[in-house]
């Protein structure tokens, strides 16, 4: 079953979350798209040992932020191990990448 788009006033949406239907963005990559707020895109991301997303990720206008669950997740040099939370504001740009797996939830900000 593929959960709503957004979660409604006065509700309370418990998921579970391997069982929502992921996309493969690329070798390695799947994507989980979680309900969330209004102006806010909700999802889990989930790479494979020695995945990288498959194109530069570019936020002109507004951000995004991820939460490393478990696994750990590289963007350029740095690591971010379970635990990190990680922001970018509007106008920058990653290209995350794992070299042992890794399990991030996310959020796009679109307003």
């Amino acid at each position: 079953m593929t959960p709503p788009e957004q979660v409604l006033p006065g509700q309370t949406l418990p998921i579970d979350v391997d069982a929502v239907p992921g996309v493969e963005l690329g070798p390695g990559v799947h994507v989980r798209m979680l309900p969330g707020m209004p102006g806010i895109r909700t999802w889990v991301v989930d790479l494979k040992p020695g995945a990288e997303w498959p194109e530069l990720d570019v936020h002109e206008t507004y951000g995004e932020a991820y939460f490393v669950v478990r696994g750990e997740l590289i963007e350029g040099e740095r690591p971010h191990g379970p635990g990190t939370y990680v922001a970018f504001g509007p106008n920058t740009s990653h290209r995350p990448r794992s070299e042992t797996g890794v399990r991030a939830f996310g959020f796009n900000y679109d307003a």
